[in-house]
């Protein structure tokens, strides 16, 4: 149809904008579809544009302009009256997808609008810099890109609606989760310029391990973590010629503490995610440092990098025990700050590796390996995924149909991590230059510059982890008798459940896939999610955000109970869980202690604590 021939010259677009009318974009939008299904007549499709403006020239009155969506309309309408079934289809799957693109758009544009305007900016937050917008922006287009063009569409309509949360979605298709940075090879043998030099003074020895945080940051999107610090620093220091005093290390200590915790990151909301452990070293160096970093901890309540104690029979755990007295300096500590956590190197799962296990923050653990030596260092996690068990039990509203939903929810969460292992996988040594460049991780070794990492990527963990637990099993057990009881009943038997399905996930796929007790910090929204979907719910969506644990609080009644119920999900979860205890005010560390080798007994494996003045999470 020639453009002198239309009955009219413009339309009107979804925004209100009046443009010239193009008979060409409707015949190219049927031929499109038509291709779809196998069709290949290019006049035909013309011949039907012409039926459409023919059609919705009778319709409409003269002198209104058309719009999009009745254009739209008239064309699904002429293709199935003229015998098109098939072709109509195609057009209207087309559509929608156009649609949905366009909504897209849309969301996000209000994403961004939110950040430049600061509309959520609370008045105390002094790091919403420019800076941190522009990063802001870009991690939601990056997260809008993957859900919509990437992501399989159940997985991405899981995530929105909030029955799974996909940890780092903006870093999907390009980098890893988290990282145990093996320290002492990078300063004794140096990296990038400064290879074969190692540090010969206190200054050099802060500069170099800031400077390998600070390029680890560039290709890790999540924590790092620095195992052994005591023992690395304390091994440093003793090849020094010159040994610094105690004010010289002291004061470097404290700069590195400080410099750390103002460290910015091009990930992590712009601020570096750190963690160092200590407490297994016996030898004078070592205590030194440890002893200094507790003490700047306990005086000035750092919250970042965060601290974490190991504990362990014959060293740490009691009256006599070498580091018996850091140890009671980092309970001290802990009740004042939350800072530091402490790991159990004595619960059974972390002795049956026969070695030192090491842990993130938020209670991720690493030691097992079904591809390689059992070990900490070099390792860390690639991805992980929550599954929202509150949201599941409303929407099942009984205990069987809430098992055979949560087989279906396992399936699919481990489906997502397989498909973002696949993506991870396409990345080259050279997308990560110095994760894999300079030999951080395991297996990277030989990776030529241009190689996959997907074998060294095998060393790593992808974890399945859950949140909401206690509110759950609130929901399945409502109205039974010894609520309670029933309560940690129902509990032990839904971690046993998944557990037994991620075993047999990490044979079936043969990786290492671990059960994880999820991370609260990063899960805040699913409850708001629900609310939405549930309204408001006693105990369950009134709450900013799920519980991640039972939490312990030494006044509760069925103390002993909660404890051993702790454990049985520490045992179940083999890529970590992490519990969390409140001590009454006034409680003093020897106090602290003696029910911390209650919380042993019961083989939990890592911890958080504060006072009840100094609130639930720290």
């Amino acid at each position: 149809m020639n453009s002198g021939d239309l009955p009219f010259k413009e339309i009107r677009k979804r925004d209100g904008r009046i443009v010239p009318f193009d008979a060409r974009k409707i015949t190219q939008a049927i031929f499109k579809a038509a291709k779809a299904v196998g069709g290949e007549n290019y006049s035909l499709a013309e011949e039907l544009t012409g039926e459409v403006i023919k059609f919705l020239q009778g319709q409409t009155l003269s002198g209104l302009i058309p719009t999009v969506e009745e254009m739209q309309d008239m064309v699904e309408k002429i293709l199935i009256e003229k015998g098109h079934a098939r072709t109509a289809k195609a057009y209207i799957l087309y559509r929608a997808k156009r649609t949905r693109i366009r909504e897209a758009k849309s969301e996000l544009m209000d994403v961004v609008k939110d950040i430049l305007l600061e509309e959520n900016r609370g008045e105390e937050d002094s790091t919403y810099s420019p800076a941190n917008k522009m990063h802001q922006i870009a991690l939601a287009a990056s997260q809008k890109y993957y859900l919509d063009n990437l992501l399989p569409p159940e997985i991405a309509e899981a995530h929105q609606r909030g029955s799974i949360h996909i940890h780092h979605l903006g870093y999907y298709s390009k980098t890893l989760d988290s990282i145990q940075i093996d320290l002492l090879p990078l300063l004794k043998n140096g990296f990038g310029d400064n290879r074969n030099s190692p540090p010969r003074d206190l200054l050099t020895l802060f500069f170099r391990t800031a400077e390998i945080i600070q390029k680890s940051s560039h290709d890790i999107c999540g924590e790092q973590s620095l195992p052994f610090f005591d023992k690395v620093l304390g091994e440093m220091i003793r090849g020094f010629k010159v040994k610094p005093s105690y004010d010289e290390l002291a004061a470097g200590l404290k700069g590195f503490l400080s410099y750390l915790g103002n460290l910015p990151s091009p990930g992590n909301d712009y601020i570096i995610n750190c963690s160092i452990q200590l407490g297994l070293d016996t030898t004078a160096e070592g205590r030194e440092v440890a002893r200094l970093l507790l003490e700047e901890t306990l005086n000035n309540k750092y919250k970042r990098p965060r601290i974490i104690f190991h504990l362990k029979k014959g060293v740490s755990l009691m009256d006599g025990d070498s580091n018996y007295d850091l140890y009671m300096l980092a309970l001290h500590s802990a009740m004042r700050s939350g800072n530091p956590s402490f790991i159990f190197q004595d619960a059974t799962y972390n002795i049956s590796q026969g070695i030192n296990a090491c842990y993130f923050n938020n209670g991720l653990r690493v030691a097992q390996n079904s591809h390689g030596t059992p070990r900490g260092e070099k390792r860390g996690n690639i991805a992980s995924v929550t599954l929202n068990l509150p949201r599941l039990a409303m929407k099942a509203g009984n205990q069987e149909l809430f098992f055979v939903e949560l087989d279906r929810l396992l399936r699919l969460g481990v489906r997502q991590l397989l498909h973002r292992f696949e993506v991870i996988s396409l990345l080259k040594c050279k997308d990560l230059p110095f994760v894999m460049g300079e030999k951080l991780y395991l297996g990277s070794e030989n990776l030529l510059y241009r190689e996959s990492i997907r074998d060294s990527l095998k060393n790593g963990l992808i974890t399945l982890g859950f949140c909401g637990l206690p509110e759950a099993v609130h929901i399945l057990s409502a109205g039974e008798k010894g609520e309670k009881d029933q309560t940690y009943a129902m509990a032990e038997k839904i971690v046993k459940h998944m557990s037994r399905r991620v075993e047999s996930f990490a044979g079936e796929y043969d990786l290492n896939i671990g059960l994880w007790g999820g991370d609260h910090c990063s899960l805040k929204g699913l409850a708001e999610k629900d609310r939405k979907d549930f309204g408001i719910v006693k105990r369950v969506t009134e709450k900013d955000f799920y519980s991640p644990s039972f939490v312990l609080f030494q006044e509760d009644e069925g103390f002993e109970k909660k404890i051993a119920l702790e454990g049985e999900i520490h045992r179940c979860c083999s890529s970590g869980y992490s519990s969390r205890i409140i001590f009454s005010p006034g409680m003093e560390a020897a106090g602290a202690g003696e029910i911390m080798l209650k919380l042993l007994e019961a083989d939990i494996g890592h911890v958080c604590m504060s006072s009840l003045n100094e609130g639930l999470f720290r």
